[in-house]
């Protein structure tokens, strides 16, 4: 993944992505400005000043499309979608079709991120929260942009409940360090020590959600929160990616009664299945990698039907 320094867009990332003991180290996102709902704090919550940068196979990106889509915002914030395999120049975009830019017309996303002011330094990533009237961006933070849409776009929705939050925040907590992020450390681990930590604390919370949807049909009980789409994405991804490219295999999801009822019941929820392409996380997830797919060989499966009735009422 590119870097960017002072502005000036480097293929090559001198920052490393493991430490010595091997374990993968996720860098911070560092632009974090806020849309509030009066508009006094930050950014104002108008219908059609906002672009979102997202790629398919991106899981935090896929949150920010989880809450579009839920929250009904597909006429209130346009998107444009990266080419689902990166090159030297990280997220690329067609001339035109499904994957150019119909915002700015680049054709990479250094050049969206070579526009901010002051001279932006840090990772070239997606998602990023663009704003027409500045021409800057808001936030490449997935978690802020998550809550802003929500609280700023559509409260009346209740994906953050004051009653509940507390609740939210420490499944939150847990669901990225362990499961949206485990995945990560287990699949990038360059020893054996640091995926056998890694592996372990995905499964172990993943043993935990079980538990927890066998008394409640959401992770927080009968309501539908941002601790639930939050850990969505790897739910998608994890059979048909995570379970054979990154080593996450002690089970699959579909082995899970209760998680893979819980996973189908939210695929069927209006406005996320058209936020997901398996066939994209699978070519995005097996593209050739010197480390862990050399030859760069697609998994031709496996498949399941997310339609099934998933039982949970």
């Amino acid at each position: 993944m590119g870097v960017m320094i002072n502005g000036v867009y480097h293929a090559d990332d001198p920052t490393p992505d493991s430490a010595a003991d091997g374990e993968y180290r996720r860098a911070a996102s560092n632009i974090r400005d806020r849309i509030t709902v009066d508009g006094a704090e930050g950014y104002a919550p108008e219908p059609g000043r906002y672009h979102l940068y997202v790629a398919w196979n991106c899981p935090w990106a896929h949150r920010t499309l989880l809450a579009r889509g839920i929250l009904g915002l597909q006429d209130v914030i346009s998107t444009s979608y990266a080419k689902p395999r990166r090159n030297e120049d990280g997220w690329i975009f067609d001339v035109d079709g499904p994957f150019a830019d119909p915002e700015l017309g680049v054709s990479a996303m250094h050049h969206v991120y070579a526009r901010q002011t002051p001279p932006y330094t840090g990772r070239v990533t997606v998602p990023v929260l663009w704003d027409r009237q500045t021409q800057r961006i808001v936030s490449n933070e997935s978690a802020d942009i998550v809550r802003m849409l929500g609280q700023a776009f559509a409260p009346e929705a209740g994906l953050y409940p004051t009653d509940l939050a507390n609740e939210i925040d420490r499944w939150n907590t847990r669901i990225y360090a362990d499961v949206n992020n485990g995945v990560y450390r287990a699949g990038f681990a360059r020893t054996q020590a640091a995926y056998d930590t890694a592996v372990i604390t995905l499964f172990d919370a993943l043993d935990v959600i079980e538990a927890q949807l066998s008394r409640t049909r959401y992770l927080t009980g009968d309501r539908f929160t941002e601790a639930d789409l939050r850990l969505f994405p790897t739910l998608a991804r994890f059979d048909v990616a995570y379970h054979t490219a990154f080593k996450c295999n002690r089970n699959r999801i579909a082995d899970y009664t209760n998680l893979w009822a819980y996973a189908r019941d939210i695929y069927q929820m209006p406005g996320v299945a058209g936020t997901v392409d398996f066939d994209i996380y699978r070519q995005g997830y097996f593209s050739p990698s010197p480390h862990r797919n050399p030859h760069g060989i697609v998994a031709i499966g496996p498949r399941f039907d997310w339609t099934a009735s998933h039982g949970r009422g």
